[in-house]
């Protein structure tokens, strides 16, 4: 029989690691999925100064990692697994990911704003026919073809790396002068990887499915190379709710509406961090309300009329 959960955290930000913190010390069984450690809005962030108790300015990257640390010292599972779906009616939820499916009793969805409407010429009218935005999902539709990802962060990088085992050749290309990785990153060395910085990106060619893209060097040179997928890793600034299906309520732009304690139209079901939040988009705003989901959700699992605050001691 499947392992259950008390709470499930779809997210690894400022709000998921916050509410596995306050979930953990309520001594609820927790599991964060978290698609990558460096793909969220904190992780790309260059200084944060603003925070509570920081002495010294930190990168976001630094900060996460405090954070991420905190959280497993308190006995949070967590696991680097891209969701692809979730099941959220039924009385014990289930969230369902490449790598297997995970039940749990209560889940909070904290998987921030930086998903993306289709903003390329061809890159919505081929979706799903070439394009995609998960390598781990679409990876083995491309055995032995040409692809392409669109990005400069580690997890454009990441994807790159994991398509060659299945892709002839990739190319990874971003509009940026340089990848915002470390120079000694393994993809430099692929064989299968070829890096094209300083590269707008024009269209996605194609009818049927993906057949090119079309790219622009800085002094305006079009280039049309021959690729059978795309895979786009550019940042957005969109709720990432593409894995929940038509359950839960969202707003006129795609924000998962909460109420004062952070619970969705469903029962058992929590939103906090930039997901929910289309006003204000700061770190400590993702923390309260991950905090905030903890304790809703401790009061949904163990059936309390009101939130319990505290267990210290």
């Amino acid at each position: 029989m499947a392992e259950v959960y008390d709470v499930i955290i779809i997210g690894g930000g400022p709000a998921g690691l916050t509410a596995g913190i306050y979930s953990a010390r309520a001594n609820l069984k927790t599991l964060i999925l978290d698609k990558s450690k460096t793909a969220g809005a904190l992780a790309y962030a260059s200084l944060i100064e603003n925070y509570p108790g920081l002495e010294k300015p930190l990168t976001g990257k630094e900060l996460l990692d405090r954070i991420r640390s905190q959280t497993l010292s308190f006995g949070v599972e967590y696991k680097e697994e891209q969701v692809v779906g979730v099941d959220l009616v039924s009385e014990t939820k289930e969230v369902i990911t490449m790598g297997g499916n995970y039940k749990g009793k209560a889940v909070i969805i904290a998987t921030g704003s930086m998903g993306r409407k289709p903003t390329i010429k061809g890159e919505g009218e081929l979706l799903g026919r070439g394009v995609s935005y998960c390598a781990v999902c679409d990876a083995p539709f491309f055995r032995g073809k040409k692809v392409a990802v669109l990005g400069d962060s580690e997890e454009a990088a990441k994807e790159a790396q994991y398509l060659t085992e299945f892709a002839e050749e990739c190319f990874l290309i971003t509009p940026s002068s340089k990848l915002k990785i470390d120079p000694e990153h393994p993809v430099f060395s692929n064989r299968k990887v070829k890096v094209l910085t300083g590269y707008s990106i024009k269209e996605i060619t194609g009818t049927d499915f993906v057949t090119g893209i079309l790219i622009k060097d800085k002094e305006g040179v079009e280039k049309h190379i021959e690729i059978s997928g795309v895979f786009v890793y550019l940042q957005g600034s969109q709720p990432v709710t593409d894995f929940l299906g038509e359950s839960l309520q969202v707003d006129e732009r795609g924000f998962i509406i909460v109420d004062n304690f952070m619970q969705t139209n469903i029962r058992g079901i929590f939103a906090a961090g930039d997901v929910a939040s289309p006003h204000a988009r700061q770190v400590v705003i993702a923390c309260a309300q991950g905090a905030i989901a903890a304790l809703s959700a401790e009061k949904y699992v163990r059936g309390r009329s009101h939130i319990k605050s505290d267990w210290h001691g």
